[in-house]
């Protein structure tokens, strides 16, 4: 998930001029903080400080810098990417597996099993890891000059075409799949298909929407420009008004975003205080990924019964931050195959998260 400051931010980042120093000429704390985002993800210092965010926001929307072509036909390179038995019991115990029960048996073969770790089972949004170091790779497409600062993760489509292995050697294979010019932004759709090395096999998919502020005006003509290889309500859902057919509730542990980050995800916005508060957030937040995947396991838990191979497709839209230790309520729709469900922040009464889950087959004994 890539670094976003939300709009409040911006004004905090901009009241210091001077290229972040003070009247007497020290580091404000934000430049100094900015600093070290740049050291934690170095590519971002091909962009200038927000003091001077509005000059590169038009000089981003400039036609000479923007080439939708460029963007969509980009090929990247192929990203070897390996992982083990024990990145597969962390990410379970990231996403709240055993957190209140570690006899449960429907979620210790996660991260347990009586015949060795080669034997545990992988929750299916362990796949989602696979896209992460995408906003590395956006910041070298030709014809698309964006600043990572200013990216919303906003949607994560995953398709599982076998059951994920506990260990495996996979080539990642990206593309661009959509581009939508929204006038004062961009919305970018990167899609990830991750392959066995040794067999070639496809193991899932993952496509993931990113919101791009101040990337947008790039139209040639007075149609905005909009393409897209996917019908555009496929991942598409609406929550029903209905009540709901299975109701979960769960709290997530204080530390709960430093656990999940050993996983991959090392964004300081979800472990530094002093980047979470420039951000404008009270402290650190939960990884959106983190969310989706205590809602998907919710699903698993209840509906599947612990079977996380029923699981097809997951789709999830990304609504509003978690604070690590907050409650939430994940309110469940089942309509034939499809498992609707909206994520609930208990302590705030909002909604954080909304999608589906497409699921192969239901058993008798899951309902």
């Amino acid at each position: 998930m890539g670094f976003f400051l939300p709009d409040n931010s911006l004004s905090n980042l901009e009241r210091h001029g001077g290229e972040g120093r003070d009247g007497e000429g020290f580091l404000t704390r934000e430049h100094s903080l900015h600093l070290q985002l740049r050291s934690a993800y170095p590519y971002i210092h091909k962009y200038p400080f927000p003091t001077q965010l509005r000059g590169c926001i038009a000089i981003m929307s400039d036609d000479s810098v923007m080439n939708p072509e460029l963007v969509i036909n980009h090929k990247f390179p192929q990203v070897t990417h390996t992982y083990s038995e024990r990145d597969v019991a962390l990410y379970a115990l990231g996403i709240g597996a055993c957190a209140k029960d570690a006899l449960d048996d429907k979620e210790l073969k996660y991260v347990y099993h009586e015949d060795g770790q080669q034997s545990i089972k992988v929750f299916p949004t362990f796949a989602a890891l696979f896209s992460i170091g995408l906003t590395s790779q956006l910041s070298q497409l030709p014809g698309f000059a964006f600043d990572p600062r200013l990216l919303l993760h906003g949607q994560q489509y995953i398709e599982i075409y076998k059951p994920l292995p506990t260990n495996c050697l996979m080539q990642n294979k990206s593309s661009i799949v959509g581009l939508h010019d929204k006038g004062k932004a961009a919305i970018l759709e990167i899609e990830v298909v991750s392959y066995e090395k040794e067999t070639g096999e496809p193991l899932c998919m993952n496509r993931t929407t990113v919101y791009l502020r101040g990337a947008g005006g790039f139209s040639k003509s007075s149609q905005p420009y909009s393409f897209t290889k996917y019908p555009r309500d496929q991942t598409s859902s609406k929550t029903p008004k209905t009540q709901p057919f299975v109701v979960h509730e769960e709290c997530t542990q204080p530390a709960q975003a430093l656990l999940y980050r050993l996983s991959g995800d090392y964004n300081p916005l979800h472990s530094d205080p002093k980047i979470a508060e420039v951000a404008g957030f009270s402290r650190p937040i939960l990884h959106g990924l983190c969310t989706l995947g205590f809602a998907v396991r919710a699903i698993i838990k209840t509906i599947c019964n612990g079977d996380a191979n029923l699981v097809k497709a997951i789709s999830g839209r990304f609504l509003l931050h978690v604070y690590p230790g907050e409650t939430l309520i994940t309110e469940m729709w089942l309509q034939g195959l499809r498992v609707l469900y909206q994520t609930k922040v208990k302590e705030r009464n909002r909604a954080v998260l909304a999608g589906f889950v497409d699921l192969n087959q239901l058993r008798s004994s899951s309902l």
